[in-house]
């Protein structure tokens, strides 16, 4: 395929935009970039997709999500509100999390999927809870990124909060699933670990023992202080600390959120290669503070963008993230807009590459993953390198964006999509909400007693 009439911002290390120009994709990645003359001449049998003058960029990339968050959109949480975030966790995500069964598993992950592909977000990090249907589960959803056609990489999380048995089980799906993707085009596996606050010693070894060494995981750290005076109380030490004691904290693991983490701490991060991702929309919404995202880039920490199971429009997520640190911090110099883009596509990339480690991606160069957005944005000041980001924050909404593609398939094109039928999938995530909503209802009720 070739796309044609293009103005590509290419993003990397080192951004340009090139205007009028295409690309040719096969095999899932760009094979060249050049002048449209140039390569029409050089592919004549080429299928052409003519981009119109539109801009062409790497297709956004979520760092941490929970796909099977999705029936809560409206749901009501019995009793009075929740005061905070232990009451969140406690009344709305575990009540909701074990009303889940096979089919809701799978109607959850396509509402999101379709999200994802309407906003041009071509490869997400899940992290997954179904404690009364775990064998399997990522199979599920496995099954649903396969044929949305977009990149993921999936987890079950591991808890003692649904008793040892369901624990081990969570450790399996894992391994399991790790296992099967190992050769998939588009998915792989990691190991998920709900939070410190809900693994006792016992089971973090158990978790780290069935992991060969150094291999990663994906956990939430810290998003509350009720984590960290949790860890005190078992082991004396901080989160991060506790959980490098079992070998948790290496170069491939994810860190969700870290917003109360003290300095020694962040050192720990830093010294093992921990990648950490930010959710500044959840975040602002469970009222749990906010990360010093700041400080975690000047001292070297990788830290990436995620959504936490907020609407997978990571643009919003760009948006929230670089407006909430200069409210906090009373300071409009906090999170600047280079270091959001840093983030959001640099660390974003080099992540995701971890699990995909012979695809460059988030790139638009010769080799890399053709995973692609095309948007209609009619810029009325000069559009440069330097100051893509403030357009990107100030002028860039998704919903220009008409066309979505990834690993070289064409999901959804001038706003139709392609893959999945939004219309048929919505029909039957609602057939099926009652149910599910009643089932939460019984259990938050049971979380009141």
């Amino acid at each position: 395929m070739l796309i044609s009439n293009a103005n590509l911002i290419t993003l990397g290390d080192d951004p340009r935009i090139l205007e009028r120009h295409a690309l040719y994709i096969d095999g899932g990645r760009i094979i060249a970039v050049g002048q449209d003359s140039e390569l029409e001449a050089l592919y004549p049998d080429a299928e052409i997709l003519d981009a119109r003058g539109q801009y062409v960029m790497p297709g956004g990339i979520c760092a941490h999500t929970h796909f099977y968050g999705a029936y809560a959109r409206g749901m009501a949480i019995p009793g009075p509100a929740p005061r905070d975030f232990p009451q969140i966790l406690e009344r709305l995500w575990w009540p909701l999390d074990k009303a889940l069964d096979r089919e809701s598993v799978r109607a959850s992950a396509l509402v999101c999927l379709v999200d994802a592909v309407k906003h041009g977000t071509t490869s997400l990090i899940d992290h997954h809870a179904s404690p009364n249907y775990i064998e399997g589960s990522l199979d599920v959803i496995g099954d649903a990124v396969d044929a949305a056609g977009l990149r993921a990489v999936l987890c079950y999380e591991v808890t003692d909060r649904d008793g040892r048995d369901r624990m081990s089980a969570g450790i399996a799906e894992n391994l399991r699933f790790k296992a099967a993707a190992a050769d998939h085009e588009r998915l792989r596996g990691t190991f998920g670990l709900h939070a410190s606050l809900t693994l006792n010693d016992e089971s973090l070894r158990d978790c780290a023992d069935a992991m060969p060494a150094g291999a990663g995981f994906h956990i939430h750290v810290a998003e509350h202080e009720a984590d960290q005076g949790d860890s005190l109380v078992k082991s004396g030490l901080n989160v991060v600390e506790r959980l490098d004691r079992f070998g948790i904290m290496n170069e491939d693991t994810i860190a969700a959120h870290c917003v109360h983490i003290e300095a020694h701490e962040r050192d720990i991060l830093l010294e093992r290669g921990v990648w950490v991702s930010h959710q500044p929309r959840s975040n602002m919404n469970n009222g749990v503070g906010a990360a010093d995202i700041d400080g975690l880039l000047a001292a070297g920490i990788k830290l990436c963008l995620g959504n936490d199971g907020f609407s997978n429009n990571m643009w919003a997520e760009w948006k929230a993230a670089y407006l909430l640190h200069k409210v906090v911090n009373r300071d409009p110099r906090r999170a600047d807009g280079m270091n959001i883009a840093r983030m959001a596509w640099q660390n974003n990339a080099r992540l995701i590459e971890r699990f995909f480690p012979n695809l460059k991606i988030g790139e638009i160069a010769a080799g890399a993953a053709a995973d692609l957005i095309f948007f209609d944005y009619q810029p009325f000041t000069p559009l440069t390198a330097g100051n893509l980001p403030w357009h990107l924050l100030f002028g860039f909404e998704a919903s220009m964006i008409t066309t979505t593609i990834c690993a070289g398939r064409v999901l959804m094109r001038d706003r139709q999509l392609l893959t999945l039928d939004e219309a048929a999938i919505a029909a039957e995530a609602l057939d099926l909400a009652p149910a599910v909503w009643e089932r939460y209802t019984r259990n938050a009720q049971d979380a009141l007693q």
